[in-house]
């Protein structure tokens, strides 16, 4: 049976790929270092679990508003003023199940056949396809291993079909954070060409040094104009929960909110209950994970500057790093598969966050000082070894 020519469209995970080999092999027996996917090793906090549990014995299993409930979008409006973004709980924010599905509803709600969307990269991959599933065109505009925005690159690629510009900071995958005046530049050519901007945030509240980020939401002249895709995953180490939600101007949470209707009806119920207790309950937890994180990313950064052959940036946000592989004509995935069988060491190749990615290589310190430890001695093996 013949699929859809729709699913040429759809790409496999490219930051799944890497790990589902490294399954296979875990399963074969054979001890793997995982580096690879960017999931908290934390357990979801206990409050947060326990309102889920009270919601489910209370009966509160059944379905909700496609938008939401409307507590929970209080909730979300309370959080998003504390980060100067008004937002109207009643009509301007949707909850969806996962931030990943928030931005493919926001393509599809905005994007026509054609358009065009300038991508800031190198980024998660997602960005990429949730905006050609809507069949319109991802343009690549490269921001660098530090995800520092090149003004001139952007504006040399807005034209007539331009309808979006896709910004990801933090950034998944170089840690990077866009400084607020490269966000103002960013509002700004928006507003002269009149652009929408994606911004995903679902990083925001990792960063190091008191490092300080701006939403281009934030901005008077880029609320209007700005969907902010946001959740649950990474702040409260929630990622199985599947719980996201977007921020947009009326007309466009109208819009996404069809599309809910129509295929996911509204997240489960009880999880929204949890949702909930993460954001009213205590805050502590998160500053704690920050702190361990900054732990982590620190000696990992020391280390893999330490092995010659690798050249890798600070992070300012999020739990990943992005080495540069320094020998010329070694491919991302080469060194990542090589490095996978040589020395059970599961990485991401960079290739697969856009062209602009290849020659680096995404590690995740989203794991113990232990497990990075003993994957980057493996690591430094390798390249002394083999690259």
């Amino acid at each position: 049976m013949k699929v859809a020519k729709r699913m040429q469209l759809i790409k496999p995970s490219g930051t799944i790929a890497m790990a589902e080999k490294a399954r296979e092999l875990q399963k074969a027996g054979r001890k793997i270092l995982n580096l690879d996917v960017g999931e908290p090793d934390f357990d979801t906090p206990e409050h947060i679990k326990q309102a889920a549990i009270e919601a489910i014995r209370s009966g509160f299993t059944h379905y909700t508003s496609s938008k939401g409930i409307l507590e929970l979008r209080q909730a979300i409006s309370e959080d998003l003023a504390s980060r100067n973004i008004e937002a109207n709980p009643e009509s301007e924010i949707v909850v969806t199940p996962g931030g990943k599905h928030a931005l493919y509803c926001a393509c599809l709600a905005t994007l026509d056949p054609k358009d065009e969307v300038l991508v800031l990269a190198p980024t998660w991959p997602t960005h990429f396809q949730c905006v050609e599933c809507a069949e319109a065109r991802a343009n690549e505009i490269p921001c660098g291993p530090s995800y520092a925005l090149d003004e001139e690159a952007l504006k040399n690629k807005i034209t007539s079909k331009t309808k979006m510009v896709l910004v990801g900071s933090p950034n998944n995958p170089t840690g990077g954070v866009m400084r607020p005046d490269e966000i103002r530049v960013i509002v700004d050519l928006a507003v002269d060409h009149d652009l929408l901007i994606l911004s995903d945030e679902i990083y925001d509240r990792i960063i190091y040094d008191n490092y300080k980020i701006r939403s281009p939401a934030s901005f008077d002249d880029g609320r209007e104009r700005c969907i902010v895709i946001n959740g649950f995953s990474k702040a409260y180490a929630m990622t199985g929960w599947r719980m996201g939600y977007a921020f947009a101007s009326k007309d466009i949470a109208d819009a996404i909110v069809t599309i809910q209707q129509s295929t996911t009806t509204c997240p489960a119920s009880f999880v929204q209950k949890a949702g909930i207790a993460a954001l009213r309950g205590p805050q502590d937890i998160i500053s704690e994970m920050v702190q361990e994180y900054d732990r982590r990313r620190k000696f990992i950064v020391n280390q893999l500057n330490n092995i010659q052959g690798l050249s890798c940036n600070m992070p300012k946000g999020a739990f990943y790093v992005f080495p540069k592989i320094e020998k010329p004509g070694v491919s991302s995935l080469d060194f990542c598969s090589r490095l996978l069988k040589k020395e059970g060491v599961s990485t991401t190749p960079g290739s697969v966050f856009g062209e602009s990615g290849e020659g680096y290589v995404r590690m995740s310190y989203a794991t113990s000082l232990e497990t990075i430890g003993e994957a980057v001695n493996k690591i430094k093996v390798f390249v002394e070894n083999y690259v």
